[in-house]
């Protein structure tokens, strides 16, 4: 028998979501966080890089201020206002103390109870190879929920006014071939929908397929993937680290 994904936790306020790219929170997570707004919760979004490597035929320059346009629109989409952008250079993201530190510093500017972020793991379940990006990332994030409450951990952090933040409670994993928890997205699947959909210019560069229908065939595929888990309900599936 199939073991069910339990809910996720609901007594939080804030959460920040960690991500590699622009469209990265799109694939899935938006629809949860639409659903998360919609309950007077707090979201935002930091994004190591601007994409700028992500369109082939597009120079990095043009690309860069392109996806950053995308993702502000997609995130008005669902609600979410804070954005920001940390210039890790797209494609070659290093794991190391200098993402860490940066991580850490949005942890501390923020103060959220729930980190969320991309998957860490090697691939997204069988051969699907995960690439770099994500893997360092969704690795850091992990570690930097701690480094954040580490007051010995990038000491010069709180010299500059970022001091110690220990209220992370739970990090979640988007895309994770290990899913513990889930979101019902019931409601927030349309706007789901809509927020992948501003990534129109990523998507016309992906694939052949009508931006709209591929945007609604992905959402199906990843909310429709977790239902049978779930009571068969629409759901966003998470792999949850207590800490």
């Amino acid at each position: 028998m199939t073991e069910q994904l339990e809910p996720m936790p609901t007594d939080w306020r804030r959460a920040l979501a960690i991500v590699a790219h622009p469209d990265d929170v799109e694939y899935g997570t938006a629809a949860a966080v639409a659903t998360w707004l919609d309950e007077s919760r707090e979201v935002g979004y930091v994004l190591a890089t601007r994409g700028e490597a992500g369109i082939d035929g597009v120079s990095p320059q043009e690309a860069t201020e392109l996806r950053e346009r995308e993702q502000r629109a997609s995130a008005h989409v669902v609600g979410v206002s804070l954005v920001e952008f940390l210039d890790h250079r797209d494609g070659v993201i290093e794991y190391g103390p200098a993402l860490r530190r940066d991580l850490t510093a949005a942890i501390r500017a923020h103060r959220p109870d729930l980190v969320v972020t991309i998957n860490h793991h090697d691939t997204w379940g069988g051969t699907a190879w995960n690439t770099p990006d994500h893997r360092a990332v969704g690795r850091a994030a992990l570690d930097a929920a701690a480094d954040a409450g580490n007051r010995w951990i990038f000491p010069e952090l709180a010299d500059n006014g970022l001091l110690p933040w220990d209220g992370v409670r739970w990090v979640a994993v988007a895309g994770s071939p290990y899913p513990t928890h889930a979101v019902d997205v019931t409601e927030g699947f349309e706007r789901g929908v809509r927020s992948l959909l501003e990534h129109r210019t990523y998507i016309e560069a992906l694939t052949e397929t009508d931006p709209e229908a591929y945007s609604r065939h992905v959402l199906h595929q990843i909310t429709g993937s977790a239902a049978p888990r779930f009571g068969d309900r629409p759901a966003v599936a998470f792999e949850l680290f207590p800490r």
